[in-house]
């Protein structure tokens, strides 16, 4: 997935405005301009789009989101990574959102996507753990879904 996309649908969710965003950026220490945030949220086909978010920014966001979400710790905040991969913007989000292993499932599972506790914990592991499992975008994908239905419930298809 892009850094974009997720960063587009996780303010959607909590329907965050510009001023918060920036402030999930200032949680984390590291401050950006309306403009930045503006630039990250077009849609790829508008033509005005021309700034790709990049990991270390995408980072840095979730970051800020989880001080926000969970309190901001005492001391120099975390070293934002350079190089995000889905397995870690999937833990970013379990840790912001303060969801436990069974929470998770069951919100995979209310998206019609079933997976086991041993399935979701894999993904949680160190990469050079041999039950190490790569999170692919289908997986984010429907997770971020997920979260966006337990948040705005609205939004769920009637069936």
């Amino acid at each position: 997935m892009l850094n974009n996309d997720i960063l587009r649908r996780i303010r959607y969710t909590f329907d965050f405005n510009d001023a918060e965003m920036i402030e999930i950026f200032a949680s984390a220490d590291h401050e950006v301009t309306r403009e930045q945030v503006c630039d990250w949220l077009k849609k790829d086909e508008d033509a005005a789009f021309i700034h790709k978010c990049t990991d270390r920014e995408l980072a840095i966001f979730l970051n800020g989101l989880i001080n926000m979400k969970r309190g901001k710790k005492e001391g120099p905040q975390p070293e934002p990574e350079s190089h995000l991969t889905n397995n870690m913007i999937f833990m970013k989000l379990r840790i912001a959102l303060n969801f436990q292993a069974e929470d998770v499932l069951a919100l995979m599972e209310s998206v019609d996507f079933s997976m086991s506790k041993h399935e979701l914990s894999a993904f949680f592991r160190k990469p050079d753990n041999k039950h190490y499992r790569e999170c692919k975008d289908q997986i984010l994908r429907n997770f971020l879904l997920a979260v966006q239905y337990h948040f705005r419930p609205e939004d769920r298809p009637v069936a």
